[in-house]
C-alpha cells in the first residue's frame, strides 16, 4: 500500500458543541464543514470529526497535543474551564493538575488526560525538550 494521505477521525454526538470546543478552546482552524468538521492540525495533519446518533466515547486517548510546555498548556486548558481526568492506575501518580510526570524519557512523556464534550479522550503531551 502506498498512501497519498492520512488523516485521524472520530465521533461526537453534538458538532456544534464540537465545533466550539475543538476551534474556541482548543485553538484548532476548522478547514471546511462538508461532510463533518475537518481540522488543520499543527504540524499539517488533518482531523475529521464526525455526528453519530448513537456515539460512543472511545475509551483511550483518541488525540495528543504535544506542547512545549505542559505546565502552560494545562493552566490555559483549565482556564477555559477544561477538567482534568484522573487515574487511579496508572504507572505514576498524577500532580494536582492531573499531570502524570515523568523525568525518565524510558518511561514516556510527561501527560494529561481531558475530554472533549462527547466525552472522547484527548492529551497534552510534554515535547521532549
Amino acid at each position: 500500500m502506498k498512501a497519498v494521505d492520512v488523516f485521524s477521525g472520530f465521533s461526537v454526538n453534538d458538532p456544534a458543541k464540537a465545533k466550539d470546543f475543538y476551534t474556541n478552546t482548543l485553538g484548532l482552524e476548522l478547514a471546511d464543514e462538508t461532510m463533518g468538521l475537518n481540522f488543520k492540525l499543527p504540524g499539517g495533519g488533518t482531523l475529521f470529526v464526525y455526528d453519530k446518533p448513537d456515539h460512543q466515547p472511545a475509551t483511550f486517548t483518541v488525540l495528543n497535543f504535544v506542547v512545549e510546555d505542559i505546565d502552560v498548556a494545562v493552566d490555559e486548558l483549565t482556564g477555559k474551564g477544561v477538567a482534568f481526568e484522573r487515574y487511579p492506575d496508572m504507572p505514576a501518580a498524577q500532580d494536582d493538575k492531573g499531570i502524570m510526570r515523568s523525568d525518565n524519557p524510558k518511561n514516556g512523556p510527561s501527560i494529561a488526560w481531558f475530554k472533549d464534550p462527547a466525552g472522547n479522550i484527548l492529551s497534552v503531551i510534554q515535547a521532549d525538550k
